[in-house]
């Protein structure tokens, strides 16, 4: 749930929660029947073009959602401060975040806050809001960053991963 001011080395916390670290999507027997098909036909397809490297970043990729979906994802504390974000242990100065965005469509089970970093090389910071109201979040991320307000949907690539359960 969120907590609300307390003072830590990273600044004054200003509003906090925690979140998973990843997103977990629950996979039906068809999804797996359907990732093997394809998979054998990129091995298949890799080694009748005589692309061993491909065959093997295939099966490495493979083994590694085995073992992924075999975990579940820890939870991250999430906290925005008055010099920054802290993600886990990770803090973020506000001179190194471009702007941030909050879509929220509850009827389509999308409730994120977005920030875009000033390093186009730096991917974009995705936090679910869960169950909170993202209005006094936007009121304290107002004061210290700009509001991308072009951003009304999730990004292109979060949609692909939650409808192919990625």
């Amino acid at each position: 749930m969120a907590e609300m001011t307390k003072t830590t080395e990273q600044g004054k916390k200003i509003i906090s929660w925690s979140v998973p670290e990843y997103d977990k999507h629950e996979r039906t027997k068809a999804w797996y029947i359907i990732a093997g098909i394809v998979g054998v036909a990129f091995i298949v397809y890799s080694f009748l073009s005589g692309d061993f490297l491909f065959a093997a970043i295939v099966i490495i990729g493979a083994l590694i959602m085995i073992i992924h979906d075999g975990q579940e994802p820890l939870q991250v504390d999430f906290s925005i401060t008055d010099q920054g974000l802290v993600v886990g242990r990770k803090f973020y100065d506000y001179d190194v975040v471009k702007d941030f965005s909050i879509v929220y469509k509850p009827h389509q089970n999308v409730k994120n806050l977005y920030f875009e970093f000033k390093n186009p090389v730096k991917p974009r910071l995705s936090i679910p809001l869960n169950n909170l109201n993202p209005l006094p979040i936007r009121e304290n991320l107002l004061k210290y960053l700009p509001e991308d307000l072009e951003r009304t949907d999730q990004p292109v690539s979060e949609a692909l991963a939650k409808l192919f359960k990625l």
